[in-house]
């Protein structure tokens, strides 16, 4: 044991030191009862940092919460998104494809080759356009609005000559009372030949009058007409006045505005109301039939799967065509149908022998009849929408 009274042990004995360790151990005498002392006991002085902050112990250090671990971010089914856009397309070309195919099938041929000799290939492509009162597809109600019995059709009011090619296309009308010659001598009018010979005759003429070979024969009647302006949800024309035409059962102000299929069918048919009759009569009727392309080339007709089925439809319920075209004939006809194209009718002046039947003009005639048969540019004078000269 360490003696008593030497100074490193002071602390231990209870000898007053001036400079106790203050981290050292305190020597606490307890009391026994008597007052003697009991032996020493021994207690660990607090550590400074409990000290100062009032004698408490430290607060235990709280470890943060781990976070939880980060999702796993989903997988954007891109591929399977992509996967289905273009089978989506696909259908879509197979439908627009497949409509008109199989109402490819529905429409008429006929036998439009002519006879004897014909002018030889030309560039471009000409279609012969003929609008007939066919009338056999019509439905009872239509029939009894236009007074018009169920037939054939043996007469023509629209004969237009289509052509397309590197020139342009020029939708050129030849009036129906215009005069041509016939193989036997003498003449006739040009729509005499349709309803005696039908289509092919009607080529023949066509051919000998102006010197165009026609490679392609479209008919249209009332049906489809009426059927396919309604199928459109109707057509815009322009009237340059007011017109009421009980024969066309026609009665429209003037100004454009929409017209359902019997409308249009009237305003493209009536020809006692104008000055020009009959002249003025075939521009209308190339009016409603470019307002027909216009509005077939609209994007709602290929968005809409009902109304390019109901076009579809109607447009083939009433044509025939001539028995060498094909489907993708077919399809040019209808792209040739729409767009810019120049408009005329043929040049024409009073016939000598009836003034009231018409012949082609000797001297603008050619040059307008040239320009289709060379796919040129068509020139302007030769170019007007009654045929007669501008004044």
């Amino acid at each position: 044991m360490p003696e008593k009274g030497t100074p490193e042990y002071d602390w231990l004995y209870g000898s007053q030191s001036k400079n106790p360790p203050s981290d050292a151990t305190q020597r606490v005498e307890a009391q026994r009862p008597g007052g003697r002392a009991d032996e020493t006991r021994v207690m660990p002085v607090a550590r400074r940092e409990a000290r100062g902050s009032g004698g408490q112990p430290p607060s235990p250090t709280r470890t943060p919460a781990a976070a939880p671990p980060p999702r796993p971010k989903k997988k954007r089914r891109w591929g399977r998104r992509l996967g289905v856009v273009p089978l989506v397309l696909i259908l879509l070309l197979v439908y627009l494809l497949g409509v008109p195919l199989y109402h490819w099938t529905t429409i008429d041929k006929v036998d439009a080759t002519p006879s004897g000799d014909r002018p030889g290939d030309q560039p471009g492509t000409n279609y012969l356009i003929v609008g007939s009162d066919k009338a056999d597809d019509l439905t009872d109600e239509q029939r009894e609005v236009l007074d018009t019995p169920e037939r054939g059709g043996t007469n023509t009011d629209t004969i237009i000559v289509l052509h397309t090619g590197s020139g342009g296309r020029t939708m050129m009308s030849i009036p129906r009372d215009t005069l041509v010659e016939v193989p036997d001598g003498g003449t006739q009018m040009i729509n005499a030949a349709f309803a005696s010979g039908g289509a092919p005759l009607l080529v023949q003429r066509v051919e000998a009058l102006t010197g165009i070979h026609i490679d392609h024969y479209v008919e249209l009647g009332f049906g489809s007409v009426i059927n396919t302006v309604d199928a459109f949800g109707g057509v815009e024309i322009c009237p340059k006045q007011d017109m009421k035409d009980p024969r066309a059962r026609l009665d429209i102000e003037k100004g454009c505005q929409e017209v359902d299929g019997l409308t249009a069918l009237g305003y493209s048919r009536s020809r006692y109301v104008t000055a020009l009759s009959d002249l003025d009569r075939v521009a209308r009727q190339r009016e409603v039939i470019s307002a027909l392309g216009d509005e077939a080339m609209t994007p709602w007709t290929f968005v809409n799967p009902v109304r390019y089925w109901r076009i579809n439809e109607a447009a083939s319920g009433a044509i025939r065509v001539d028995e060498e075209m094909n489907p993708v004939d077919m399809g040019r006809f209808a792209l040739a149908m729409t767009g810019e194209s120049k408009t005329c009718t043929m040049p024409n002046l009073p016939a000598p022998s009836d003034p009231n039947r018409l012949v082609a003009d000797p001297d603008r005639a050619p040059a307008l009849f040239n320009a289709i048969i060379e796919d040129s540019q068509v020139p302007g004078k030769a170019c007007t929408p009654t045929g007669r000269v501008r004044q």
